[in-house]
């Protein structure tokens, strides 16, 4: 997993609520588990006006002029400005995939599915909770100005913006180390192959039968 650095990106205004994990990434697209190639599905059914199915060509399919992230300004876009329960709906970790295959790094919103706030964190994506009176304002500010940007800082727990105001936001210690570090549950444990390599071979001197079979 990549190591989350402080930097400073494009946002996208994504004004709706109670986007669900099917919106995100629809089911027809869950057929492999490599991590890559879902950010061309990500909002697939507001993306296009065709139906989508896995393996199309996406330039042969015809993309929806209105929808904000088909909008050349956004085009680059590192930052997803989003209303209220975020990812909501049903588990799947291809949300969070198709999210950072298409680009973007972090997701602000007033509030987020659980599983898919946990799914985000496991995987590279810093879901950052803020109070709805701030997410309006960076709504508006957005909306006003071409080419927005924040810097968004993970160590300091600060988003900036253009003309220089902090927001501070809350983070988990655990989640900002994993973050920080680029740790999954895997990399984690790794860190302790010292150890594990130790108990393996400590279980397989007192119970050889069990590496028999």
């Amino acid at each position: 997993m990549q190591k989350f650095k402080k930097f400073i990106g494009l946002v996208v205004p994504l004004d709706r609520a109670n986007i669900d994990t099917d919106a995100i990434i629809p089911k027809q697209f869950l057929k492999s588990i490599k991590r890559t190639g879902f950010g061309v599905n990500l909002f697939d059914s507001w993306r296009y006006l065709d139906p989508g199915e896995p393996g199309m060509d996406p330039g042969t399919r015809k993309p929806n002029p209105e929808f904000v992230l088909n909008k050349a300004i956004y085009h680059g876009a590192e930052i997803l400005l989003t209303r209220e329960n975020f990812g909501c709906g049903s588990s799947r970790e291809h949300a969070p995939w198709a999210i950072l295959d298409f680009g973007l790094r972090v997701v602000i919103a007033p509030s987020f599915g659980e599983i898919f706030f946990n799914n985000s964190v496991k995987n590279g994506l810093l879901p950052i909770v803020m109070p709805a009176t701030k997410v309006d304002q960076l709504f508006r500010e957005t909306m006003a100005t071409p080419g927005y940007k924040l810097t968004i800082d993970l160590e300091r727990q600060m988003v900036t913006t253009p003309i220089g105001e902090t927001i501070q936001f809350v983070v988990d210690p655990f989640h900002k180390h994993c973050l920080l570090n680029g740790l999954d549950e895997i990399g984690l444990s790794l860190q302790y192959v010292k150890e594990i390599t130790a108990f393996e071979k400590e279980r397989r001197q007192q119970q050889p039968w069990l590496f028999n079979l």
